[in-house]
């Protein structure tokens, strides 16, 4: 099977953040911010999937779009997580240098699928 970047590095962060709603959840007893994050930031991979086996290149930008907000709002969850003392500093420099990856290539697609339309 065809390596895909995206695909792959969206999938690996989802776990990376269930892990840390498990962390959120059993050792800060964090709740509303845990489920936040959880929602977004495996929505991120959810609508990668969901772009790839899109039925026209409109769905597949579309379902991306989905994916590059979600990238933005667990972002902003990130640090909101960080400055408020749920987690720590080196924890939260790795998801969000992570996360800030994956915005750069998503942006990236969306770029080159804007030029290619153009």
């Amino acid at each position: 099977m065809k390596e895909n970047l995206i695909l792959d590095k969206s999938y690996k962060f989802a776990v990376r953040i269930i892990r840390l709603y498990q962390f959120l959840k059993k050792d800060k007893k964090e709740y509303e911010l845990s489920k936040q994050i959880l929602r977004s930031g495996t929505s991120v991979g959810s609508n990668v999937e969901e772009a790839i086996g899109g039925s026209s290149r409109k769905d597949f930008a579309a379902k991306l779009g989905i994916a590059y907000r979600e990238a933005r709002e667990t972002k902003f969850r990130l640090r909101l997580l960080h400055d408020t003392d749920y987690i720590e500093k080196k924890l939260f420099d790795s998801l969000l240098n992570d996360c800030e990856e994956l915005l750069r290539i998503i942006g990236s697609i969306q770029v080159t699928l804007k030029k290619s339309n153009s």
